[in-house]
């Protein structure tokens, strides 16, 4: 299963994204469910880091299937508004999936 948590702040902004593991829908490269978690985060950074001014650090682990992204500070509309679409993409393979393959939840720090 993959394990998405999004880190908000009291007043709801992003702070950090971790995501962990493998769906285990089908095999190593043909796992679509896999695919396509894969596909919206690691856009969703490369599109952070190029089209805003955000900071932040990111861990990955290509075997544990990790990507950990701390924002340096909380992030401004710019890199909202990007997460916000990676979070509505999420939820749908969520709901298209079930929570078997991938678990999206959130942690106000």
């Amino acid at each position: 299963m993959i394990k998405i948590t999004i880190y908000q702040n009291r007043t709801g902004q992003y702070v950090r994204l971790r995501c962990v593991g493998h769906a285990g829908f089908a095999r190593a490269g043909e796992d679509i469910v896999c695919a396509g978690v894969s596909t919206l985060v690691i856009n969703t950074l490369n599109a952070i880091d190029k089209l805003t001014e955000e900071i932040f650090e990111a861990e990955t682990d290509q075997e544990s299937g990790l990507i950990d992204a701390v924002f340096q500070r909380p992030v401004g509309h710019d890199g909202k508004l990007l997460l916000d679409t990676m979070v509505l993409g999420l939820q749908d393979i969520q709901k298209q999936y079930g929570t078997k393959y991938s678990l999206l939840t959130f942690k106000e720090v």
